[in-house]
Protein backbone atom coordinates (compact mmCIF):
# COMPACT_ATOMS: atom_id res chain seq x y z
CA UNK A 1 0.00 0.00 0.00
CA UNK A 2 2.59 2.65 1.05
CA UNK A 3 4.08 1.72 -2.57
CA UNK A 4 1.08 2.70 -4.33
CA UNK A 5 0.58 5.65 -2.99
CA UNK A 6 4.39 6.64 -3.18
CA UNK A 7 4.33 5.46 -6.69
CA UNK A 8 1.17 7.94 -7.31
CA UNK A 9 2.44 10.51 -5.57
CA UNK A 10 5.81 10.53 -8.08
CA UNK A 11 3.53 10.10 -11.00
CA UNK A 12 1.43 12.91 -10.57
CA UNK A 13 3.94 15.43 -8.68
CA UNK A 14 2.71 18.28 -11.54
CA UNK A 15 -1.15 18.01 -10.18
CA UNK A 16 -0.59 17.96 -7.26
CA UNK A 17 1.37 21.08 -6.44
CA UNK A 18 -1.44 22.47 -8.98
CA UNK A 19 -3.94 21.17 -6.15
CA UNK A 20 -2.33 22.12 -3.36
CA UNK A 21 -2.02 25.50 -4.61
CA UNK A 22 -5.98 25.56 -5.46
CA UNK A 23 -7.09 24.03 -1.87
CA UNK A 24 -4.66 27.00 -0.21
CA UNK A 25 -6.65 29.39 -2.33
CA UNK A 26 -9.85 28.21 -1.66
CA UNK A 27 -8.74 28.00 2.02
CA UNK A 28 -7.69 32.03 2.14
CA UNK A 29 -11.10 33.26 0.26
CA UNK A 30 -13.27 31.44 3.19
CA UNK A 31 -11.41 33.18 5.52
CA UNK A 32 -11.44 36.41 3.78
CA UNK A 33 -15.35 36.17 2.80
CA UNK A 34 -15.88 35.14 7.01
CA UNK A 35 -13.72 38.20 8.08
CA UNK A 36 -15.17 40.77 5.88
CA UNK A 37 -18.59 40.56 7.15
CA UNK A 38 -17.09 41.72 10.64
CA UNK A 39 -14.95 44.91 9.10
CA UNK A 40 -18.11 45.89 7.54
Amino acid sequence: MAKQIKSAISNSRDTLLSDAVGAVSLVVILVAGLCLPGLV
